[in-house]
């Protein structure tokens, strides 16, 4: 067989050659486009929720190259359980802050609170309230001796309530019968008369104000008796996704800061946001109240005061064993190192 002049090593070259530049041209082309991240998010359907469903609804995260999986629950204590077995890489605002406190202590440095969510008496931002029937004769917490009430599902709550009966001379279980209902049913379970009243949060207390069947007794008890303002959920960012995903996290605490921002703002203009992610229907998202929301760059010494106020009440009652410092979990630029 006679050899062309173009000889074997010759034409692997040309083919090498011709190969390259077709691989620069199909980079110069279409560059490779960047894959999202993605990201879990555990939330509760409550008002505190407010500033997540802002971002979700305004596209930050998607801004942010974040696609978010958002998995809702109806129990704060589900929540926390996604986060501490790493089923979940975040707890948007609305997560419980009590609950975060008793899974630290059981699991030291599983947590990081980068906002903290409530109301407040003197700002005029409710939270909570105790609700009873329209034609009910209690009128506050001493008037609850040998009746029953309910409240949000959980260790947070349960403690709470039993706090507040105990600082009105009242103890759980012998002088008041607590229940445990579902934030849906509380208003029914009032009005049926199957409790006397519930310990409740927003919007509940909002729809009260605006129904005949039930009304408010009491307008945001806990931050009478724990602290102004009061703050039961927290925005946590887990351990694990800070060190593996350190810039991620740290574009998911920018956006609900941006996104609080907004609904601090613009409240009014996110109504009918509220009603796309929460049990409220599109007239009561009319007249809800304004959570007080506060993102990772506005905490401050009162909104610390407040939270370690909180986490005494555990450690008052026996549910937090040993004392615990707040600020040993609040987020800080050295977590992103």
């Amino acid at each position: 067989m006679l050899k062309t002049p173009c000889g074997g090593n010759q034409m692997m070259r040309s083919l090498t050659r011709t190969a390259s530049i077709t691989l620069l041209s199909a980079a110069f082309i279409a560059p490779a486009a960047a894959e999202n991240e993605r990201v879990v998010a555990s939330y509760l359907p409550i008002m505190q929720t407010t500033a997540f469903y802002v971002a979700l609804e305004e596209g930050l995260f998607e801004e942010a190259g974040i696609d978010i999986e958002p998995r809702r629950f109806e129990n704060p204590n589900q929540i926390i359980d996604s986060l501490v077995s790493d089923q979940a890489d975040f707890g948007p605002p609305g997560a419980a802050a009590g609950i975060t406190v008793l899974a630290e202590s059981r699991f030291p440095g599983t947590f990081k609170v980068f906002g903290l969510q409530g109301g407040s008496i003197e700002l005029g931002l409710d939270n909570d309230a105790l609700i009873v029937a329209a034609d009910s004769d209690i009128e506050s917490f001493a008037d609850l001796e040998g009746r029953s009430v309910g409240t949000v599902p959980g260790v947070q709550w349960r403690t709470i309530l039993t706090h507040i009966l105990r600082e009105n001379g009242l103890e759980p279980g012998e002088d008041v019968q607590l229940r445990e209902i579902a934030v849906g049913q509380q208003i029914t379970a009032v009005a049926s008369g199957s409790v006397d009243a519930t310990l409740s949060l927003e919007p509940i207390g909002s729809i009260a104000d605006n129904i005949d069947d039930v009304r408010k007794a009491e307008n945001m008890p806990v931050a009478k008796h724990i602290a102004d303002p009061f703050y039961s959920g927290a925005a946590v960012l887990t351990r694990t996704f800070i060190e593996e995903r350190p810039e991620v996290a740290r574009k998911v605490v920018e956006v609900l800061d941006e996104a609080t921002r907004l609904a601090n703002e613009n409240f009014d203009e996110y109504r009918s946001v509220i009603a796309e992610y929460t049990a409220v229907t599109d007239a009561q998202a009319e007249f809800v109240a304004q959570p007080y929301l506060r993102g990772w760059t506005e905490l401050n010494e009162t909104d610390i005061a407040s939270y370690q106020a909180f986490v005494d009440v555990f450690h008052q009652h026996g549910v937090l064993e040993d004392a615990m410092n707040v600020e040993d979990l609040i987020l800080t630029e050295d977590d992103f190192e």
